[in-house]
């Protein structure tokens, strides 16, 4: 371990971070995290706070889960590796396929493909949509679309089909054939709609509208999160899921469900796709698989689907895409603890909890504070803040503004997360009352420092 004035010299000296400007990482030092117990992290100099991003949406369990610590290190001492290309696999990865076919039998979804994370299951799910319509015949079927403040990571086709323009601009030309619509996303949206189930229809009748417009023969699947996270936590009206999965099937169109952050108890149950009673044809699963201990993930697929594939005689089912470490057995083995530990601990029921309750509080911190534009949230941990500076007019809060409650939060005792104008909250789902408790009067005090 290097000492505290090594890595404060050489912070982001000699890297760059994600998301950030290389210059902003170097002119404002990142905190530099050392150390993390239970629902709390503990910085270079020695101050420890809770965690209200739980990692990055993934740590689910918390940051001293002794079962899939242990699975990891008798893994690597039995297989540290190997692969899962054609004519090999391994004792765990197959273990694995198992308790998730069990785990998502609900869903409807049956295989499992492996991957390293969520932006490559995104890419996986994207690439067999294509390749199950040519399977089917209907080889003009390449077209995505998705929903406008929408994030499905950062390769070139979940950036194709990222609704927002961040993740876009500096990368164009970008995936063609890409066509998003409006989000139900009820405090900004093209058409001054403030009631959500009004909205919903809204949405849904764009969506039929460029269905109409590209023609349904020439696209292949509408990938949508089941509530919108990294855009600002978007929860949409009960009714929008279920339309939109009525529409794509009468079109002919695959729906892929982007539970990347949803699934596993994030929301409330076990997947984002269950609270709106759909099935979708493919599901993108990550981060909370592992709690965040090992990179690793999966694209879980619908028996229909995996069945199309499976009687092809023709030769054009062989996938033409993988990973080195798809389905690495460390990974795997770590993701079978987790899994289980999930479940044993029942974390949906008190994400459920625990999230009426920072839901709750948030709204009292509101109604004190006029930089508070909106307060979403109501659906398990996910919850958030969107700042503004003028009411009447919703104008996004600066950047200088929503930096400093950030930093006041911390040093309250509690770790945020902002993205543009909106405080995002997603800590741990083992957090308990008292811990909830904190984040709430962390944030006050953060606000009130303003």
């Amino acid at each position: 371990m290097k000492n505290e004035n090594f890595l404060k010299e050489h912070n982001a000296r000699h890297m760059w971070h994600p998301m950030a400007h290389p210059a902003d990482s170097q002119q404002n030092a990142p905190t530099i995290v050392t150390q993390a117990e239970g629902v709390s992290i503990t910085d270079v100099d020695g101050h420890t706070v809770i965690d209200a991003v739980g990692g990055l949406w993934n740590v689910n369990l918390g940051f001293s889960c002794q079962p899939i610590k242990d699975a990891i290190a008798r893994q690597l001492d039995t297989l540290p590796y190997y692969s899962t290309f054609r004519g090999t696999s391994n004792d765990a990865v197959i273990e694995l396929s198992y308790l998730l076919s069990q785990f998502f039998a609900e869903d409807g979804l049956t295989r499992a493909f492996f991957t390293s994370g969520g932006s490559d299951s995104v890419e996986i799910a994207l690439r067999l949509a294509r390749q199950y319509h040519k399977l089917r015949g209907a080889q003009g079927r390449v077209k995505y679309l998705s929903l406008k403040k929408g994030y499905h990571g950062t390769h070139t086709g979940g950036a194709s089909v990222n609704g927002n323009a961040n993740f876009r601009g500096q990368y164009e030309p970008l995936m063609p054939g890409c066509f998003h619509i409006p989000a139900p996303y009820t405090y900004r949206n093209p058409f001054n709609e403030t009631d959500p189930e009004k909205l919903a229809d809204l949405c849904v009748n764009a969506l039929e509208d460029e269905i109409n417009f590209q023609g349904a023969q020439t696209i292949a699947a509408m990938i949508m999160e089941p509530i919108l996270g990294a855009g600002g936590v978007i929860p949409p009206h009960a009714s929008f899921m279920p339309k939109v999965r009525e529409i794509c099937s009468r079109h002919g169109i695959l729906l892929i469900a982007d539970e990347v952050i949803t699934g596993f108890g994030r929301s409330g149950d076990w997947t984002g796709a269950r609270h709106w009673g759909v099935k979708s044809d493919f599901s993108c699963i990550a981060k909370a698989i592992t709690n965040g201990y090992f990179p690793f993930g999966a694209v879980m697929i619908a028996e229909e689907i995996a069945e199309t594939f499976e009687t092809d005689t023709s030769g054009s089912a062989a996938i033409g895409s993988g990973y080195t470490y798809s389905g690495h057995p460390v990974g795997a083995a770590a993701a079978i603890a987790c899994l289980k530990e999930t479940q044993r601990l029942d974390v949906k029921t008190n994400a459920g909890l625990r999230g009426a309750q920072l839901f709750k509080g948030l709204g009292q911190i509101a109604e004190k504070y006029d930089l508070v534009g909106d307060v979403r949230g109501g659906h398990g941990l996910m919850c958030a803040l969107e700042l503004v500076s003028d009411h009447a007019r919703k104008t996004p809060i600066d950047k200088h503004t929503i930096q400093r409650l950030q930093t006041a939060t911390y040093e309250a005792g509690v770790m945020l997360r902002v993205s543009g104008p909106n405080v995002i909250f997603s800590p741990p789902l083992i957090i308990d009352e008292a811990d909830t408790a904190k984040i709430l009067s962390a944030v006050d005090q953060g606000f009130a420092s303003l």
